[in-house]
């Protein structure tokens, strides 16, 4: 018997062969083109296979929607549930199955990697997953079942679900889902989950399911694909073994988007009964509790999220989770989790000279909701920081550690507390965590770099510049203009003594956004601290100082890289000068909302 069984009419053999060919590839057997034999015989024989099938894939053409024996196929998988049909030139569907999401395969161009066969392929992968599931539960004994339940210890690797959509601009949607259900899992004792950011180093690769289990060192690999469109979500799941390979559980959902919240509860459930884990009741609860019941401000929110971990050194990047958080909190003012984020916006801005709100409003609001944030903590730390008052910054950052060791906001705050006050050592424990914990954070990559040079350690700085330089030069590959793996591929290429690279690529930069300020003053720091260049340095810094803001100016007057200027008379004129317009500017009520 035959694991899938291929729905057809004859007329259209032609077509339906390379499709068969792609699913055969995967190896996966197929019944489709059998020696017909008349009469009672050939019924019992199409009877046995499409009860045998574990998916049954239906192909609509204005031919086959008028044969009785492809509608009776249809019919009775859709009943059992292992229908995957698909569409050629736009065949008016069947009445009965028109509520099932079916793949428009036009454009496929007989060729298996093409988004819509990928997707159907997929589609098939769980249907016959889940089958062997059901199988392999039949076979296991009970018995053996409650030993492994009394004596395992259960780990997980949630890989990034793929997008499906046929649209990149809804890669932070699967992003999304990802992480919702890292999170969810993450609340389970009995279950150990491999962090966000080691699950990520998978996106976009080719994966081998025992290699990962075996890199990951766990038990057991999660992964799925998301397709949303038309106001509705497809989820495909399945739970591998990581030592055999083998199905564990596999699921489709398709919902409306509106779903989404009782969907990824679902996942999480189906994966704890899976696994035969003790679920305790406030585990259930934590799991089921979310930042918010509305899609779509938990639609914003992810959007935002994305924008955040993707390019945090950049103003229209800052601008943009702000709007976005914004427009979440309109929708639901009790959306903690998005008035944390907003504050993280507004910090950025703050942080890259925009005159704009500081975020501790917003900040403030979300540990008003919720004290036990760690983001909101570590955030209201930061900006304590750009206001220049570490010891309350210090007790935040306490706070946030001790609520969660795990947090990026957490880790990246203490370590910039630290590097303030050039406890390097410390800084380097910190820094090292935040970059472990964010795979597209270059910023902290870069402090690390001069952390280790603030110690005179060259071996170090020479690891960390090399990192930063293969992890600039990854987001490069994907978003040629974000700034902050322009900023820090640049600092990494001076930190490794390649002068003529570091500069080049400094110039291509400033032409493309000359009054990015972030840009000028890390350039100055790669000048001057690296390749030794104070005259050019000066040069990149003094269009800054006509617009340098309080916290940039403090931060200035400690930092490493830029300290064998103190004693240039030029340097300390342009600090007097700066200075003294932001005495003049406090005075007023413009000045004040500056500084506060």
């Amino acid at each position: 018997m035959a694991d899938v069984f291929v729905s057809y009419a004859r007329a259209d053999k032609a077509r339906v062969a390379p499709l068969v060919a792609a699913i055969e590839a995967k190896g996966w057997s197929v019944w489709w083109d059998p020696e017909i034999t008349p009469g009672q015989e050939f019924d019992d024989q199409i009877d046995a296979e499409i009860n045998a099938a574990k998916a049954v894939l239906v192909v609509w053409t204005p031919t086959s929607v008028t044969s009785r024996w492809v509608r009776g196929e249809a019919r009775e998988a859709a009943e059992r549930g292992i229908l995957v049909p698909v569409r050629f030139e736009q065949a008016r569907l069947p009445m009965d199955v028109r509520a099932i999401h079916t793949t428009d395969l036009d454009n496929w161009r007989e060729d298996p990697a093409n988004p819509a066969v990928q997707e159907c392929l997929y589609a098939l992968g769980a249907m016959i997953a889940r089958a062997q599931v059901a199988e392999s539960a039949k076979a296991a004994s009970a018995a053996a079942a409650s030993t492994a339940t009394n004596t395992e210890r259960f780990s997980i690797c949630v890989l990034p679900f793929i997008n499906m959509s046929g649209d990149p601009e809804q890669e932070y949607f699967s992003d999304g889902i990802t992480e919702d259900i890292i999170t969810d899992l993450s609340k389970i004792s009995a279950l150990e989950v491999v962090s966000r950011n080691d699950s990520f180093l998978y996106k976009g690769k080719q994966i081998e399911v025992l290699k990962v289990a075996h890199e990951a060192k766990v038990s057991h690999v999660l992964e799925g694909s998301v397709r949303r469109a038309g106001g509705r979500v497809r989820i495909t799941a399945q739970l591998i073994d990581g030592a055999s390979s083998k199905h564990l559980w596999a699921e489709r959902y398709d919902r409306d988007a509106n779903d989404i919240f009782a969907l990824q509860d679902e996942i999480s459930q189906a994966i704890v009964k899976a696994l035969k884990l003790r679920l305790l009741p406030e585990e259930k609860k934590a799991i089921e509790r979310r930042g918010t019941d509305s899609a779509e401000a938990h639609d914003l929110y992810l959007m935002a999220r994305q924008t955040y971990a993707t390019s945090q050194e950049d103003v229209r990047s800052a601008q943009a989770i702000v709007r976005l958080c914004t427009r979440a909190t309109e929708i639901d003012p009790k959306y903690t989790q998005a008035w944390a984020l907003m504050a993280m916006g507004y910090r950025s801005l703050r942080e890259l000279g925009v005159q704009s709100d500081d975020g501790m409003t917003a900040a403030e609001r979300a540990l008003a909701l919720n004290p036990d944030l760690a983001e909101a903590h570590a955030v209201k730390a930061y900006i304590l920081l750009m206001k220049g008052d570490t010891d309350a910054a210090s007790s935040e950052i306490d706070i946030a550690l001790k609520l969660d060791p795990e947090s990026y906001e957490a880790n990246r705050s203490a370590g910039r507390l630290n590097y303030l006050l050039h406890r390097w050592k410390t800084a380097i424990h910190l820094y090292e965590k935040t970059v472990s914990l964010m795979e597209t954070d270059v910023n902290s990559v870069g402090m690390l770099i001069g952390c280790y040079r603030a110690l005179g350690d060259e071996a170090g700085v020479r690891r960390s510049a090399e990192f930063a330089l293969n992890r600039a030069e990854a987001i490069l590959a994907r978003d040629q203009n974000n700034s902050s793996a322009l900023v820090y591929g640049a600092y990494a290429l001076a930190s490794l003594g390649e002068s003529e690279r570091a500069k080049t690529r400094m110039n291509r930069a400033l032409v493309v956004d000359p009054d990015n300020w972030d840009m000028r003053y890390n350039f100055a720091c790669a000048l001057n601290g690296h390749l030794k260049d104070k005259e050019a340095a000066l040069e990149m810094l003094k269009p800054l100082f006509v617009k340098i803001t309080s916290p940039l100016l403090r931060y200035m007057k400690v930092d490493p890289d830029l300290e064998s200027l103190q004693d240039d008379a030029r340097y300390q004129a342009l600090i007097a000068a700066a200075e003294a317009r932001l005495a003049a500017i406090k005075g007023t009520s413009d000045g004040s909302k500056q500084d506060a």
